[in-house]
């Protein structure tokens, strides 16, 4: 029986190599996005994007996942010293591969900054989603502004542009700008 696809690294905030989470709080700051529901890839140990929109007054909610043992263990730690922060961010463990329509509600904001990273042929031995499949599911989440946001700056970048280009030939997307390291897509209204 195939075992989940986990990693056992807890990737900690470093701004010079990896600053789309700090981009995205900036972009949430310049365009004024309050009171909204994110949906967020990639929480990394230091759970910046969570912590600070808890903190911040926004009442922007966030849900993240994470495969990562280490960075689940530091989100548990995080709201059992902090348990306000928990009301508003929530992690889920698992692989994003292994989203399920159904169980997720719908989002205003979706994050999808590592696309492409880390879809292996580990995930093919348990029937998990592909890297389009998961961004289509996302993209069918979204409601109010209907954000979609990839980091240019990603090792596989050329995966999440290939599949947001296919994603505006085919009228579901359309591009709605860019922000230091962030290419951002908007849902087309049916």
């Amino acid at each position: 029986m195939a075992q989940l696809n986990v990693w056992n690294v807890d990737w900690y905030l470093d701004e010079a190599t990896c600053p789309c989470d700090v981009h995205f709080l900036e972009y949430l700051d310049q365009e004024k996005i309050k009171d909204s529901t994110i949906f967020h890839f990639g929480t990394g140990g230091h759970h910046v994007v969570g912590l600070r929109t808890a903190e911040n007054g926004s009442g922007n909610l966030v849900l993240g996942i994470t495969a990562s043992q280490p960075e689940q263990d530091a989100y548990e730690k995080l709201i059992i010293e902090k348990p306000a922060i928990g009301r508003s961010y929530k992690v889920l463990f698992g692989d994003i591969y292994l989203l399920e329509a159904r169980l997720l509600p719908a989002f205003d904001v979706v994050t999808l900054f590592h696309t492409g990273e880390f879809r292996t042929e580990k995930n093919d031995a348990y029937g998990a989603l592909t890297d389009e499949e998961v961004v289509r599911l996302l993209v069918g989440k979204l409601q109010g502004p209907r954000l979609l946001a990839f980091y240019s700056g990603s090792y596989a970048f050329d995966v999440a542009d290939r599949i947001a280009k296919k994603l505006v030939a085919e009228g579901l997307l359309e591009p709605a700008g860019e922000f230091k390291t962030l290419r951002i897509y908007r849902k087309r209204k049916p």
